[in-house]
């Protein structure tokens, strides 16, 4: 939708719909909502991942525990978001367009949770009002730096 796209901090405009449906070819993405303002240069993601995938990936590189704390592990998020930037370049995406963050959500995305409208389409502002802090963390983890100072915390 037109009114979606937005501006990151270096001018380029972004349709994070086509970006997400891209995203979403890869098997660990089950839902996805991509984020950027006109203060960041790049882009940050909210990942609802196919509980499977990630149950078998655990599996495969020797980790357990419950499928939310399996969604918290640094390799399981590092190996998926890899297959998403694999994904994004295989589809031919900009730079600019490939997300430099990610969270892994388990809850999907749902009409009850007022998270999807009627139609099934992402609620963006809903989405960034419940995941802002997060949103604000991944930020600080790219290293991202707002108005020429870096926010990663201390």
């Amino acid at each position: 939708r037109k009114k979606n796209i937005f501006k990151l901090s270096q001018g380029e405009y972004v349709a994070p719909e086509k970006i997400e449906l891209t995203i979403q070819n890869s098997p660990f993405v089950s839902q996805s909502y991509v984020y950027g303002d006109s203060l960041h240069a790049v882009l940050v993601g909210i990942i609802v991942p196919e509980e499977k995938e990630i149950i078998d990936l655990a599996k495969a590189l020797n980790i357990s525990g419950t499928y939310p704390k399996l969604c918290k592990e640094p390799k399981i998020m590092d190996t998926v978001l890899k297959d998403i930037v694999a994904v994004g370049k295989k589809s031919l995406l900009n730079g600019f367009e490939c997300v430099r963050a990610i969270l892994l959500h388990p809850d999907p995305f749902t009409i009850e949770n007022d998270l999807l409208t009627p139609t099934f389409k992402i609620k963006r502002n809903d989405v960034k009002k419940l995941f802002i802090k997060e949103i604000d963390a991944l930020y600080a983890k790219t290293g991202d730096v707002v108005a020429g100072k870096n926010v990663q915390q201390a």
